[in-house]
């Protein structure tokens, strides 16, 4: 800042001098001497006139002779008013050239002080966006310059959220739910501000759901009965109490909020399935089993032999290199044109190819996305990095192209690298 407010005063004197001197070097103009001056002038022209008369003689001794007199006399008139001092006249023009120097460093720094910002020179803070559009600061100064503001002003809700996002990414978990527990006295009706107190106390509680946690995950539930995080943590918590029924209750409503192509939602499937088998294994746990709805279940699709599509995929020896036994690889079909989400889709690992493969109906994510329902329809295989059916980079790719559902025979090599 110091050096700004340098560069700024730098600028103001070399710019002033442009603007003053030519001010400062201008004299006022005297019009009564310039007056004078100019009728002494034409008597003097009047004088060579009737001297070029008489010298014509256009004019008489006597004439010249009179007409001389006359302008004597009006000649010793004008010395005489000449002769009078004349009043100082002060300049005006200095008068201005000093009130600008004075007003322009002074305007100056005052319009910058209205229009512009006294921290726009100062370092800025490593700031990135989080989910709801709120910075987070990773530099200690920036943390503790914000949190002396709200031991000011401490009704400032945006503030504490950015305090306490910025510990949470820093892992500084301890400060974070201090400063959530000031965030949900001030916004007590928001229910993913409870979920993000709860994952916080968590983690400084050595990632423990029990206690206090919980309590907040209920607070945001009843707030919110969808949110898919507070659901996520809810299981978790119901998984670590033992409490295996509410979990896979929490676990299944969060799968039918959740899009088929979710990259997780295969890890919340296999929660399912491990708090099931866990369930089973108690006292009374099939029965238990038994009494939980299957809705979350997909609906099964019937396969139709017309409309599937056949063949074999094989790797690209040249990309042998690129890939790992267990990476995973998806065969799928989708709408060559409509929705990008697959219409079947197949799920190995490297080890497994060469392979063949039939994609039908019976493998629809959706039941109303089917292969049947589609006239042309675009087969790849991809090897995931991620693991995931969305590709990402580096992912290895092969694709048949558009074809028609009922296709068979189609060889498949995956050749090419996912930019």
């Amino acid at each position: 800042m110091t050096l700004f407010w340098i560069i700024c005063a730098a600028l103001l004197l070399v710019a002033l001098p442009f603007v003053i001197w030519p001010l400062w070097r201008k004299h006022a103009a005297n019009n009564d001497v310039l007056r004078d001056a100019a009728n002494l002038e034409i008597l003097r022209d009047q004088a060579d006139e009737l001297q070029a008369d008489l010298n014509n003689s256009l004019l008489t001794q006597a004439s010249f002779e009179q007409g001389r007199r006359e302008l004597q006399a009006r000649l010793i008139e004008e010395v005489k008013t000449t002769a009078v001092p004349q009043a100082v006249v002060r300049n005006p023009a200095r008068l201005l050239a000093i009130v600008l120097a004075l007003l322009i460093p002074l305007g100056s720094v005052l319009l910058y002080l209205q229009i512009g910002s006294l921290k726009a020179m100062q370092p800025q803070q490593i700031q990135g966006e989080g989910a709801e559009g709120f910075g987070v600061l990773r530099s200690e100064a920036a943390l503790q310059e914000l949190e002396a503001k709200l031991v000011k002003l401490p009704e400032n809700p945006d503030g504490w959220l950015m305090l306490a996002r910025s510990y949470t990414e820093l892992q500084r978990y301890a400060d974070a739910v201090r400063a959530y527990g000031e965030l949900v006295k001030l916004v007590p009706n928001e229910s993913q501000l409870w979920t993000n107190y709860a994952d916080a106390m968590a983690m400084n509680n050595n990632q423990s759901l029990l206690g206090e946690p919980t309590k907040f995950i209920s607070k945001a539930l009843q707030l919110d009965p969808e949110n898919t995080t507070a659901l996520a943590l809810a299981g978790s918590s119901d998984m670590e109490r033992g409490d295996y029924v509410s979990a896979i209750t929490h676990w299944q409503k969060l799968v039918t909020l959740l899009p088929p192509d979710y990259p997780q939602i295969q890890m919340i499937h296999d929660g399912i399935n491990q708090a099931r088998e866990y369930l089973s294994q108690q006292k009374g746990g099939k029965e238990m089993l038994a009494k939980l709805p299957a809705a979350n279940a997909p609906e099964k699709v019937a396969a139709n032999p017309a409309v599937a599509i056949t063949g074999r995929v094989t790797l690209s020896p040249a990309l042998l290199a690129k890939a790992s036994p267990t990476d995973v690889v998806f065969i799928l079909a989708r709408a060559a044109e409509g929705p990008k989400m697959p219409l079947a889709v197949i799920r190995k690992q490297v080890k497994d190819l060469p392979m063949e493969f039939t994609l039908d109906d019976s493998m629809a994510m959706q039941p109303q996305l089917k292969l049947s329902g589609f006239d042309k329809v675009v087969v790849l295989a991809r090897v995931s990095k991620s693991g995931t059916p969305m590709a990402q980079t580096g992912d290895l790719e092969g694709s048949a192209g558009v074809v028609k559902p009922g296709t068979k025979g189609l060889n498949i090599t995956i050749d090419s690298t996912v930019k």
